[in-house]
């Protein structure tokens, strides 16, 4: 169609393909991990997945996405354990729409202190409106259903 523009390439599928100058800080074929451009806390990481997910919102309750989310999280942890080991708290989770940034799947990955203290609010659950979500919680929604043994 004339007058038509190509759509935005994805910035967070851009860094999973490696096509930007981002220091990743880990990768693996199922996720990438790197330092927020815009850092909340002492050490704040973002762990994606390669493949496009939007947000959260997509996620379901199948094999496939609980163990997606469940491998993020591990990498983050191990990252910051690394990284970050003397914190006294982590903090690990998803904005939801329409709060997110980025629509691509992002796991947030926290060592506190937050920098500056007045970032704790871009961290809170507000319910059923959405907000940060912590990954466990995440992670108990999403979780498949055992069938029901006859």
């Amino acid at each position: 169609m004339a007058g038509a523009s190509a759509p935005t390439p994805c910035v967070f599928c851009e860094i999973a393909r490696n096509s930007t100058s981002t220091p990743l800080l880990h990768s693996d074929d199922k996720v990438v991990a790197f330092q927020d451009i815009k850092p909340s806390a002492f050490r704040h990481y973002l762990v994606i997945p390669v493949d496009h997910i939007p947000t959260v919102k997509d996620l379901q309750r199948r094999e496939e996405d609980y163990s997606l989310v469940n491998h993020m999280l591990n990498a983050g942890q191990t990252l910051l354990r690394r990284d970050a080991p003397h914190s006294s708290q982590y903090r690990f989770g998803f904005h939801q729409p329409p709060l997110n940034s980025v629509d691509h799947l992002h796991l947030h990955c926290l060592a506190l202190p937050f920098i500056p203290r007045w970032k704790h609010l871009k961290y809170l659950s507000l319910g059923p409106l959405g907000g940060f979500i912590e990954a466990e919680k995440l992670l108990k929604k999403i979780k498949p259903l055992s069938p029901i043994a006859l």
